[in-house]
């Protein structure tokens, strides 16, 4: 959807009249039915003037398209700025110019991934160049009318207050920039001679206009891509039930697409292969020429999954496909032929950066999409605003007049082929009563041992088998390795012991990187995933004591937001809070003794507590 649309000649007469800000003021609440803040209008009348004096070139023909604020096929992301017309050839050019007011910017570690001025403070965001090329990658992916016409798509970033230096332009960042150039406040001429290179030859803004009429659909290059990749693939092969699940969901989801809204609720704990169902569909299902995206509130299973499938630790066009939970609040209704929610107990109330946006992530999915498919384990609820309920997801799903449909997967493919191992846990950290009392027959080692130091020797020793070994702990260590590489953050000074926590230098990809061993993970960075052994350190946040398992909330970081919140419950209902708060914490290390596949190790820094899981082991 275009919210401006115009020539170079009206949109330079728009900017020179100083109706520009306010013209595409009333556009955004006309077509995007969206009030705007003076923040975003203030960015627009910048920015613009900085185009229009970009523009100003006898070279760049009158007629040459405008268009501001095109909506992105399959996002809430919208492109800046657009030009279009035809090269020297008589070729359909599209150029795509992400604008930035930025002046400065940090390198990180991470990939595509830059640190600058947003908001209040410095937050990390992607890089230009990357967002300009996903823009481009998503539109040629989608857009029939660029298909069929064989529309060129040209991006590039421009960063009109920003000079020269070694962060932007880094080579860190170089596949990017060498797909989608930065030209920054003194490139005013290589900008321009950017767009002449493409655009010889006005075309009245008649290319974007059919664009924006065109269909949205996957293109074929796209699904023949995904389908090799996946082809083979043995992370992905689906046995047992989870063939049941994929093909109701696929009947779901062609059933939806004339009779009206379908909701699936799938239900499954660790290792009973939601996820492998989840990735098979959205190739399936996007090979059938319908949109869709595999959607988690935790970027960790995204990141990890879209590695898996494609092969590569590095951002490819694939990435579309693998969106956030918080993207939904401003969706139009059916905008999705089918969202398929991975984790959908982390679903949350509000969206954005400072939790400001939308009402109900749940309810937003279902509206967004003809048929939602939600995968979910109640069991493994871990933060205060984890509102992903079946009860929640059915309660929703009746307000959208949606058919609702219900499965369960229950063979365990985690824990070497047995829940017996969960039924284990839930008495261990007396989540639940069950029968199973003893796990010696299982073909699963979990053992307590008496020292940080061995479960590292353990740990360390296991992953030279195949890298699929790590070290994960409760959040009760304070991060001061992000702001100090020298610090260390979980440290154990009469076992010599001291390591860092992973959450900066590896990102969502920790639990994949060959050195990222050294470092500990939490919840957040290995929730969903799966290796073959894990070694969990359990904080003072539970204890034992006379042979009851306790909790105490006061003893995590306060720099863990999974409990914010907590203090102001317990003033205003404090049974309540006090559930709540027994639920996360048990579910946290529940959580985290059942990411491994062939072997759990556990140390728990209070020695009363592990002397009597040693007893009970």
């Amino acid at each position: 959807m275009l919210v401006y649309r115009s020539t170079k000649e009206g949109f330079q007469t728009d900017v020179n009249t100083g109706n520009i800000d306010l013209i595409i003021k009333q556009a955004v609440l006309e077509k995007l039915h969206r009030n705007t803040s003076e923040k975003e209008i203030d960015s627009w009348s910048n920015s613009l003037l900085f185009m229009s004096n970009i523009l100003n070139d006898n070279e760049i023909p009158y007629n040459t398209g405008v268009a501001i604020e095109c909506q992105i096929p399959q996002t809430s992301k919208r492109i800046d700025f657009i030009l279009s017309g035809k090269d020297e050839n008589n070729k359909d050019n599209v150029i795509i110019i992400e604008l930035k007011q930025w002046k400065n910017a940090e390198i990180t570690s991470k990939d595509g991934i830059v640190r600058t001025a947003l908001g209040k403070g410095l937050h990390e965001t992607s890089h230009p160049s990357y967002q300009a090329w996903s823009y481009a990658a998503m539109m040629e992916d989608f857009s029939e009318t660029v298909q069929e016409d064989n529309i060129s798509l040209s991006p590039c970033a421009y960063l009109h207050n920003y000079e020269e230096d070694d962060v932007i332009r880094n080579i860190f960042y170089k596949d990017y920039l060498d797909k989608a150039p930065v030209f920054l406040k003194r490139d005013t001429i290589n900008l321009r001679s950017f767009i002449r290179r493409f655009v010889r030859i006005g075309d009245d803004g008649s290319i974007m206009y059919r664009i924006d009429k065109g269909k949205i659909r996957p293109s074929k290059q796209l699904s023949d891509s995904l389908v090799s990749l996946l082809k083979g693939n043995k992370e992905f092969i689906m046995v047992d039930e989870q063939k049941l699940v994929y093909e109701t969901a696929l009947w779901l989801t062609n059933k939806a697409q004339t009779e009206g809204k379908k909701v699936l609720i799938v239900e499954g704990g660790p290792g009973t292969g939601k996820s492998v169902v989840a990735i098979n569909l959205l190739v399936e299902i996007t090979k059938r020429g319908l949109i869709t995206q595999y959607v988690t509130k935790n970027a960790a299973p995204r990141y990890v999954y879209q590695s898996k499938l494609t092969g590569t630790i590095t951002k490819t066009r694939f990435a579309a496909l693998f969106q956030g939970s918080g993207v939904f609040y401003d969706s139009i209704p059916d905008e999705f032929d089918a969202l398929i929610v991975d984790e959908a107990h982390r679903l949350n109330a509000k969206s954005g950066m400072f939790k400001n946006k939308g009402e109900n992530q749940v309810l937003e999915i279902i509206n967004a999409s003809k048929c939602s498919i939600f995968f979910i384990d109640e069991d493994q609820k871990v933060t205060m605003t984890d509102i992903g309920t079946k009860d929640e997801i059915i309660k929703n799903a009746k307000l959208q007049n949606a058919e609702i449909h219900e499965l369960e997967l229950s063979s365990q493919f985690r824990c070497n082929g047995s829940d017996a191992y969960l039924s284990y846990l839930d008495n261990l950290l007396q989540i639940r009563e069950t029968a199973n009392l003893d796990i010696a027959n299982l073909n699963y080692e979990f053992k307590v041992v008496d020292s940080p130091d061995i479960l590292r020797e353990i740990i360390f020793e296991k992953n030279k088998e195949k890298n699929s070994a790590r070290l994960v702990a409760g959040y009760c260590w304070d991060w001061k390795s992000k702001n100090n590489l020298k610090e260390f953050d979980i440290k154990f000074p009469e076992y010599n012991f001291e390591m860092q926590w992973n959450l900066d230098k590896d990102s969502m990809l920790w639990i994949m990187k060959p050195d990222s061993v050294n470092e500990i993970g939490c919840i957040h960075t290995c929730q969903g995933l799966e290796i073959d052994y894990i070694g969990v350190i359990i904080g003072e946040d539970l204890i034992v004591r006379n042979n009851t398992v306790l909790v105490d909330p006061s003893k995590r970081s306060k720099m863990d937001s999974s409990i914010k919140g907590y203090k102001k419950l317990m003033n205003t209902d404090p049974d309540k809070a006090k559930k709540l708060i027994k639920a996360i914490i048990k579910n946290t290390y529940r959580t985290l003794m059942t990411r491994a596949t062939k072997g759990c190790y556990v140390y728990s820094v209070d020695k009363e507590t592990n002397e009597w899981f040693k007893k009970q082991v």
